[in-house]
């Protein structure tokens, strides 16, 4: 892998995105995917994707369930799965490792395999290049991309999800783990929209509240002509900055585009929100990305 150079953070600054291809080897993204195969052979539904609905008033707790299993994930291994993959008694009625849509939040700090990767010498070495003095290591996603029911990614900005004051502090890793095409859901991205803020926050709300988050402001219609797409090979890294806008279309190719990506947070004099869905707990606190 060719070290990155300063033209290059240039470019990142300017569009708020940085492509590099060949950043991890072939090798490196066969064991993160025969890692997944392993965590997903021993995987447990979850009992909340297993209750049959009946009353309106059970759907509602059903679906406080589910949330609850999201917001307490950020220090957790956990799965969740695309639409349509279960009967109503939380049975498969496609192939399990077909099932799961993206697992998360918490990779980078309890598996061998990921927390390797996300420490891994030329990932600290980029952090280095970039300038951050603190970075710490906030989440992790293992994305799968179904083929034919891979989800798209309506248009957004990561510091939606995860708000710090000031803004510019949050900076996303994206590992191409299989190629990614138009066909089967590449990133495409806003360039230079990482300037102008950000559009909407998704906040905890009150406890009591008939759901758990809740978003504030809204995202704008973006015009589609001002994306561009990404394409990018096995083993690329995208860097994606906080508030950069981007998207991924749904997925209707028959190959999966499986991605692993953890977000990272510039430390030195940032605040965390209060508010956001991920919270540090004492079981794990966020961890430096320098070793």
């Amino acid at each position: 892998m060719a070290s990155v150079t300063q033209h290059q953070i240039q470019q990142f600054h300017k569009d708020g995105f940085l492509v590099l291809e060949r950043f991890f080897s072939a090798e490196e993204c066969d064991s993160m995917r025969r890692q997944i195969q392993r965590i997903v052979a021993e995987m447990e539904v979850p009992p909340h994707c297993r209750t049959a609905f009946s009353t309106r008033e059970e759907e509602q707790l059903q679906e406080q369930g589910s949330s609850d299993y999201f917001l307490t994930s950020g220090d957790k291994i956990r799965f969740f799965f695309e639409k349509g993959v279960l009967d109503e008694k939380g049975n498969f009625l496609v192939p399990k490792e077909k099932s799961v849509s993206k697992i998360g939040h918490a990779l980078h700090a309890y598996d061998p395999v990921f927390k390797q990767i996300t420490h891994s010498p030329k990932v600290q070495e980029l952090g280095r290049k970039l300038g951050l003095e603190k970075p710490v290591v906030v989440q992790s996603m293992y994305i799968f991309k179904q083929p034919g029911i891979g989800g798209e990614v309506t248009p957004h900005q990561d510091a939606t999800f995860l708000h710090t004051e000031p803004l510019g502090r949050i900076l996303g890793f994206w590992i191409a783990l299989e190629d990614a095409t138009q066909e089967n859901g590449c990133l495409w991205f806003i360039p230079g929209s990482h300037t102008n803020g950000i559009a909407r926050r998704m906040v905890r709300t009150a406890p009591g509240a008939s759901t758990c988050v809740e978003f504030v402001g809204s995202e704008p219609a973006y015009d589609d002509k001002q994306f561009i797409a990404l394409p990018i090979s096995k083993g690329g890294l995208i860097l994606i900055h906080g508030e950069v806008v981007h998207k991924s279309e749904l997925n209707s190719s028959e190959s999966s585009r499986h991605a692993f990506t953890f977000h990272v947070m510039e430390a030195k004099g940032t605040t965390w929100s209060k508010e956001n869905w991920l919270q540090p707990t004492p079981e794990l606190p966020f961890p430096s990305l320098y070793t």
